[in-house]
């Protein structure tokens, strides 16, 4: 299956209630597969005037205690912004699917990771966090989809699946699999008629002195706890590394060639591949640059999470980057290329 049609299913198999979304290239196969599908299953799908309905009737939908969710891609991601902000700002649950296009702009359909910025700082306005997926094949976005609703639903908080125009067309086999979810709590804070109980309130305006401050510190809290207990990444061979080539999504599929031929000549070189960009795996990568190594961080932008790269390393090793903007994608050889430049050479080894 193409990776949109393949999330669409897993989003399904997942327990998706509602679906709500607006067409954009290129991830419209969403749209298309949830439309004939969601039916079938009895479940809500709604083809939505615009990405500010998308997102609003998620809230709706997600205040009564549904499994809601929406995709889009870069632009239609932007106009969603103030929508994710009230969804953070009321504690709601929720899965935002962005399959990246080239921007700035309305940039063009071409698949890029320039929206790594937008999705790992919140995006929208005040203090607030999502919780970003980023897979790097169409099975591993498959398996997102259970995790991004089990984590949506346990936190209260919007997950992000960030993928790209490359992830979301292309064919690959998968396999679904129901598997067994995470325990979760009960969603009594939901909006669900009233009888014989106190009313719920959902909103995300709060005026009383310092009522807002008070729910922010509560939100602090609560982010600290995902990055405690959910940072998700991969590492190959970075114990006797020399060089460790930071990488994520269709870029980090890149990179393990570009490595692999590393390897084949003599180059001592490893990668790790955050799965989680936020809470990103500070820790692994600290580690890491324990050891006198270089850093390689290798994006399809022109930089973005090579900050979180840098704060990681906090000045232990040199970080460098190499990427490729507005739809470029970068090939195995030209990674390869750079690798060979980066070679340390004997006498500055440990």
């Amino acid at each position: 299956m193409c990776g949109n049609e393949a999330l669409g299913e897993a989003a399904i198999l997942a327990g998706c209630d509602a679906y709500f979304g607006y067409p954009i290239t290129p991830q419209n196969e969403v749209t298309a597969y949830m439309s004939r599908r969601m039916p079938e299953e009895g479940h809500v799908f709604l083809q939505c005037e615009s990405e500010l309905a998308a997102i609003n009737m998620v809230f709706g939908a997600s205040a009564t205690g549904k499994r809601a969710m929406t995709s889009s891609s870069s632009p239609g991601i932007s106009l969603m912004q103030e929508g994710i902000s009230y969804l953070a700002g009321a504690e709601l649950p929720a899965v935002v699917v962005n399959i990246m296009r080239g921007g700035p702009g309305l940039g063009n359909i071409a698949p890029s990771q320039g929206d790594y910025f937008q999705a790992t700082r919140g995006g929208g306005h005040g203090d607030y966090r999502t919780i970003v997926l980023g897979p790097s094949s169409v099975q591993e976005l498959v398996d997102c989809m259970p995790l991004a609703f089990d984590l949506a639903d346990q936190y209260r908080m919007t997950v992000v699946v960030l993928a790209d125009g490359i992830l979301g067309q292309m064919m690959e086999p998968v396999v679904f699999e129901r598997k067994q979810g995470r325990k979760l709590p009960s969603k009594d804070w939901a909006l669900t008629g009233a009888k014989d109980r106190p009313q719920n309130i959902v909103r995300s305006l709060w005026l009383g002195e310092g009522v807002l401050e008070e729910l922010n510190c509560k939100l602090q809290k609560k982010y600290e706890q995902v990055q405690k207990n959910e940072v998700l990444c991969e590492q190959f061979a970075v114990d006797d590394a020399d060089i460790v080539v930071v990488a994520y999504g269709v870029a980090a599929r890149i990179v393990r060639g570009a490595v692999s031929k590393a390897r084949q000549e003599g180059i001592k070189v490893g990668w790790i591949r955050p799965i989680t960009l936020w809470p990103f795996p500070t820790e692994q990568i600290s580690k890491a640059a324990d050891e006198f190594r270089l850093f390689l961080t290798v994006e399809m932008s022109l930089g973005q999470m090579v900050e979180d790269v840098k704060l990681a390393v906090a000045g232990k090793s040199p970080v460098l980057f190499y990427g490729r903007p507005g739809g470029g994608v970068p090939t195995v050889d030209e990674i390869l290329e750079k690798i060979k430049q980066l070679t340390i050479p004997e006498k500055n080894r440990k």
